[in-house]
């Protein structure tokens, strides 16, 4: 009898765990997109735009921590076509990035599978076309990734959260654009700028008492930003995935290629307010409003427009030292932030990158220490994973600018996991620069003018400095980064002017060590497209 007993107790507690088993699994999210072109005319001009499922700018993505997403991009382009996810940290499996380096990318009239995990992570971020000069017609969209319920974000819960995209744009087809930087052009000013897909008729509306949450992200090629609301302040509360201490801003800078969250609380009088997004650091300025409507109101939003910051770069970048890490709060797992002290960590190496504009064989190229990149026929991961020689060379790129001409060539960094790197960006010229890191966050940790030296360590926040994806370097100035190199793969680190990095200012990181295991990194995808030397 007793056996009997224990027997149905031991079913039991096995039923128990089996259904605990199939709970803990993360949720799935299954999506489709078709990818095409379509007429759209945000200047009110006709002109060839990229959509996905027919919308300009693509659906937003609200997904939650730890959710499986599960993306098919069916390709109706007349182009191949790669989709990158901007900030969303693919971890353990740059198969998924999105980059030339990384993937083959998708034929016409063809179809291919992305799958990632959200895995730890929350915040705001972007998707957008990798290849060609595609962004140019759109293709892009919000990426927003929410916290589980069982992790309280630290503020208070919004009513409704926005998402705002901003973007500089041409009426300019993007095929023109291409051919132009291919002739060794310059790449021409742009039109407009738009909220949303249009330059001044978007409309958000909230209610008189109400906080809600504006996710605002610069989609755009070439021009930082000021974002700021009519009679409103901005109380900062994320910066693509870092909760920040709630600082109360006027008006915030957001530079090409970064993301941003704020509360905005509706105290004023019902009526509509203007929300206003203009260029920085540029001789003309370009501004579109988008409008912020209070419910019941039928007064409409009425000028002056709030007053823009001025064009002094030292402004902005006191600005960007006052964003600071919420050291308090937690992340998108139970634990918090602050417990993990990078000042204190030993740095491996030190990159100084300098980026450089000049002519190759007469044309006009970009590059990062003298190297203006170039894409090979084979992707960078695959040549790494088969062994396929003479694709790339590793380390053929210097640690710090040296002297001579630029030159064309594959440049990649080798680097074993778990590096701890120190980047210095130096930007020896008159235009701001903005850079993007796939796959691995990084602290913001210090931005100074001139020329960086050993010295300028002492000027870094080694405290409560946010990580972030993209860092803006200032005209003939310096940004720090330290990186953690905790993440198995070839990731990009690229310029996010994109014509920059169309034409060369672009390099990878090989993160590498002997352990071949899918604690460290996955294996290739079933699905993986082979192309090149690989596609053999």
């Amino acid at each position: 009898m007793r056996g009997v007993i224990f027997l149905q107790f031991l079913l039991g507690v096995l039923v128990l765990l089996n259904a605990s088993i199939v709970r803990a699994e993360d949720p799935y999210v299954y999506i489709t997109w078709i990818v095409t072109y379509g007429q759209i005319s945000p200047l009110g001009v006709k002109q060839r735009g990229i959509l996905i499922n027919g919308q300009f700018p693509g659906p937003t993505l609200n997904v939650v921590t730890n959710d499986n997403v599960v993306v098919t991009v069916i390709n109706k382009l007349d182009d191949p076509l790669l989709i990158t996810w901007n900030g969303v940290k693919q971890r353990k499996s740059s198969w998924q990035d999105g980059v030339l380096g990384t993937n083959c990318p998708i034929p016409p009239n063809s179809q291919w599978t992305y799958k990632m995990q959200m895995k730890d992570q929350i915040g705001t971020f972007t998707y957008f076309p990798s290849t060609l000069m595609h962004r140019a017609a759109g293709g892009f969209g919000g990426f927003n990734i929410l916290a589980r319920s069982v992790i309280p974000v630290p503020y208070p819960k919004p009513f409704v959260q926005f998402t705002l995209l901003v973007s500089d744009w041409w009426k300019t087809d993007n095929k023109v654009l291409q051919q132009r930087l291919d002739q060794g052009k310059s790449f021409p000013f742009p039109d407009a700028l738009l909220i949303n897909g249009r330059p001044n008729s978007f409309k958000f509306t909230g209610m008189k008492g109400y906080t809600y949450l504006f996710r605002v992200s610069n989609v755009g090629l070439t021009t930082s930003i000021s974002v700021r609301i009519q009679g409103h302040t901005l109380k900062l509360v994320e910066v693509e995935g870092s909760h920040t201490m709630q600082e109360v801003y006027d008006s915030l800078d957001i530079h090409v290629g970064q993301s941003m969250a704020f509360l905005v609380t509706l105290h004023a009088n019902p009526k509509d307010y203007f929300i206003v997004a203009s260029t920085r650091f540029t001789k003309q300025i370009l501004t579109a409003t988008a409008i912020l409507h209070y419910q019941g109101s039928n007064i409409p939003a009425s000028k002056p427009l709030p007053i823009a910051p001025t064009y002094h770069v030292h402004w902005s970048m006191k600005q960007a030292r006052t964003i600071r890490w919420n050291l308090t709060a937690n992340a998108a797992r139970p634990n918090p932030q602050g417990a993990f002290h990078y000042g204190t960590i030993p740095v491996t190496r030190t990159l100084i990158l300098g980026n450089s504009a000049g002519k190759i064989n007469g044309k006009k190229r970009y590059a990062i220490n003298k190297i203006s990149y170039n894409n090979p026929d084979t992707p960078l991961k695959l040549a790494d994973y088969f062994n396929i020689p003479r694709v790339f060379q590793l380390n053929k790129i210097k640690d710090n600018p040296p002297h001579g001409p630029m030159v064309l060539d594959t440049s990649v960094f080798n680097f074993t996991l778990h590096d701890f790197v120190e980047i210095v960006f130096q930007n020896n010229e008159k235009s701001i620069q903005s850079y993007h890191f796939d796959g691995n966050d990084f602290w913001a940790v210090g931005y100074g003018s001139g020329l960086w030296n050993t010295t300028m360590r002492r000027k870094y926040n080694l405290v409560d400095a946010t990580t972030r994806y993209t860092i803006q370097v200032y005209p003939n100035s310096w940004s720090t980064i330290l990186m953690p190199l905790d993440n198995k793969g070839m990731w990009n680190l690229r310029s996010a002017i994109w014509p920059r990095r169309y034409l060369g200012e672009e390099t990878y990181f090989r993160v590498w060590n002997t352990e071949r295991s899918p604690y460290t990194e996955y294996e290739i995808p079933p699905n993986a497209i082979l192309c090149g030397k690989a596609k053999h």
